[in-house]
């Protein structure tokens, strides 16, 4: 598919596309992290693998989903740099000491299951290749990567969630991501095509989760919650349920939208398009209740 046909953004830098208002005119943003696909020069020249498998790091076109609320004027926040580069879903101080060739002698890195997995803030293995880099970089270019990406993602991420929450009484964050396909829960079960995910009820009201599913569902499409993707640390900075701040993710299997390959956009495209439009409709006329809100904070 032609790149070319995008919508042209109302604010372009080197961190993200921001589509649609500044001041968005219903309660629901969308996000999309994963999906950035410039890959610099000087990305490439440090890399140990080639760039299809740095590109297996990417929700690949996940965009595109968000493509007819771009149309419709919803505001949608999407990462221009590549997971590859440095992962907005993670802490910043969320690294692998053994990535940084002169690591600052007082940092105070935040350790996960994610980080140990090799899927830190700066992305060092994955299945099929035991080291992406050719090197550690130097801390200089980590704390570049982290003050022209990182920071403004998610400080503009935070400016909208905010200035909705001020102009509706609330904001609701759709976090758009894709997954690869999951192992069947059981015999003879058919594995979720979506899961959603709410950091079990602590970045959004339980309403909303259940009417995710609900579209979800009337679209023929089987739903997981909060298993085996609850997510991470962007819902977790900026799902606040009781200051009027819900975040929710939602992960699509891959096949339902790319090709045999999972690479190229496939036939159910349009599908899955369609429901998150329908998804986006629905969640923005969705009043989240205070009561539960105040309890999940």
């Amino acid at each position: 598919m032609n790149e070319d046909v995008l919508p042209v953004p109302s604010v372009r830098n080197t961190a993200f596309d921001r589509f649609g208002p500044d001041l968005p005119d219903r309660p629901v943003i969308l996000s999309v992290p994963h999906a950035g696909r410039d890959y610099p020069d000087s990305l490439m020249a440090t890399a140990r693998v080639r760039p299809a498998m740095l590109r297996r790091l990417e929700d690949r076109w996940v965009d595109l989903l968000a493509r007819p609320l771009i149309a419709r004027g919803f505001t949608v926040l999407v990462a221009r740099a590549p997971r590859a580069l440095i992962d907005l879903n993670r802490h910043e101080r969320e690294v692998d000491p053994a990535m940084i060739a002169d690591p600052p002698h007082d940092a105070a890195w935040h350790s996960s299951a994610k980080l140990r997995g090799g899927l830190g803030l700066f992305p060092r293995r994955m299945p099929g290749a035991s080291d992406l880099w050719l090197r550690p970089m130097p801390w200089a270019e980590a704390r570049r990567r982290i003050e022209t990406v990182h920071r403004p993602y998610h400080a503009a991420l935070a400016h909208l969630m905010t200035a909705t929450r001020d102009a509706h009484g609330h904001a609701i964050l759709i976090d758009l991501h894709s997954m690869p396909p999951l192992p069947p829960p059981g015999a003879g079960q058919t594995p979720p095509g979506i899961v959603l995910g709410d950091r079990f009820g602590r970045s959004a009201s339980s309403q909303l989760i259940a009417l995710a599913a609900d579209i979800a569902h009337s679209h023929g499409v089987g739903v997981a919650q909060n298993s085996p993707y609850a997510g991470d640390y962007l819902l977790e900075r900026h799902g606040r349920p009781g200051r009027g701040l819900h975040a929710l993710q939602v992960e699509i299997d891959r096949q339902l939208y790319l090709d045999g390959a999972l690479d190229q956009p496939g036939p159910g495209v349009a599908r899955m398009q369609a429901l998150i439009t329908d998804l986006a409709e629905a969640l923005a006329v969705e009043l989240p209740r205070a009561g539960y809100a105040m309890a999940a904070e």
